[in-house]
């Protein structure tokens, strides 16, 4: 079974925090070459993560535990000591960070999918004219500070003209998650959200949506990195391998995403 924590990182950071000091006061650094790993995740990546976590620990033995939440979020707090072995963002500009900032471990950055921003709403959709006539509802987008998708949702809305006009009628959620569960509880008429949460094979969203082109906003590259505390752990470093691997690839497909070679 796949360990899922939920929700802010931060309620595990300190107790792991606590394990990882007193290791590293009592033990001499060594390579740990069978057991866990811990990885921060996109909370768009999160359902198609726990999938490829179980084929992974079916293939090799091992398990990992997944920490989800915003991109954002979850760099700080990599980058102020969170013991995470790696981070798999909703973009590139995080894990390009954590090199420079000599938390991520140069050389292991890659791109593992490319999303996609749809406008979605339990009733119809009609792409830019739905958003044009939306004078009463709420419109839901994640946070564009701390969430990719969120950001690339402000982008469609400013290129598109409607940013300003639109902004009495925002929510924001704090991830990607959060953003469909406004749309799903009607707490909001229509929301940007990731096209993988809408394809989940494992369930069927009521609803309509229209996908949202790529020139509207930047490409949302979601890049994976290995980071210091994972430096030693085999795990770790045999995930990252195994989120190359085909088995994962057509996981990642099945959820909508794109490839960077497709």
């Amino acid at each position: 079974m796949v360990t899922l924590i939920k929700g802010k990182a931060i309620i595990l950071t300190g107790r792991l925090l606590g394990i990882w000091f007193l290791v590293s006061l009592f033990a001499t650094p060594q390579i740990v070459w069978s057991g866990e790993a811990y990885i921060a995740v996109a909370s768009n990546f999160l359902n198609p993560l726990k999938e490829i976590a179980e084929h992974f620990k079916q293939d090799t033995g091992n398990r990992v535990v997944l920490i989800s939440g915003s991109t954002g979020k979850l760099y700080a707090q990599a980058k102020h000591g969170a013991p995470f072995d790696i981070l798999l963002a909703a973009d590139s500009k995080r894990p390009v960070l954590l090199e420079r900032e000599g938390v991520g471990v140069i050389g292991t950055r890659f791109t593992y999918a490319v999303g996609n921003l749809v406008l979605w709403g339990l009733g119809e959709v009609h792409g830019e004219q739905s958003l044009a006539k939306l004078s009463e509802g709420k419109l839901a987008i994640a946070n564009p500070k701390t969430a990719p998708y969120g950001r690339a949702a402000q982008q469609t809305l400013e290129q598109l003209g409607h940013w300003n006009k639109l902004q009495p009628n925002l929510v924001r959620g704090e991830n990607i998650a959060q953003t469909l569960q406004f749309v799903a509880t009607e707490n909001a008429k229509l929301g940007f959200v990731a096209k993988s949460q809408l394809t989940d094979p494992r369930f069927k969203l009521k609803g309509n949506s229209w996908e949202v082109p790529a020139d509207m906003h930047e490409p949302i590259f979601q890049q994976a990195i290995l980071l210091k505390p994972g430096l030693n752990n085999f795990c770790a470093k045999q995930f990252l391998k195994y989120m190359n691997g085909s088995a994962a690839k057509n996981i990642i497909r099945n959820y909508g995403y794109h490839l960077i070679e497709e």
